[in-house]
């Protein structure tokens, strides 16, 4: 089975409410019990972020986010899947359980 990326995108720093975490463990779950799981996580506002860039001599730290845009990766599920159509589908499913837009990418294999 392949591995996919599912980045959850978002426009607010604002949580999910009680419903919407109630629906994405009962997606968890339900990854889980299919065999796709392999991981997720939410993630922490932008303006918590900070940018290393150690390509010269010293590393140069930046406070923020790497890019300045309107909406921000929130979360992620790490999934397995048969096949991209597979893992489209499970993140529609995803998408709808946490209210917000996905996207999907599959992991480069070793």
């Amino acid at each position: 089975m392949a591995q996919y990326l599912v980045s959850v995108l978002f426009d607010s720093d604002a949580l999910a409410t009680d419903e919407e975490m109630a629906a994405i463990d009962v997606f968890n779950d339900r990854l889980q019990a299919d065999g796709h799981w392999v991981f997720a996580a939410g993630l922490a506002s932008p303006d918590s972020a900070t940018v290393i860039d150690g390509r010269g001599g010293e590393p140069v730290f930046t406070d923020g986010p790497f890019l300045e845009s309107k909406e921000h990766v929130a979360g992620l599920w790490i999934i397995e899947a048969d096949d991209l159509d597979v893992a489209l589908r499970l993140a529609a499913q995803g998408s709808k359980a946490c209210n917000r837009r996905v996207e999907v990418r599959p992991l480069l294999s070793a």
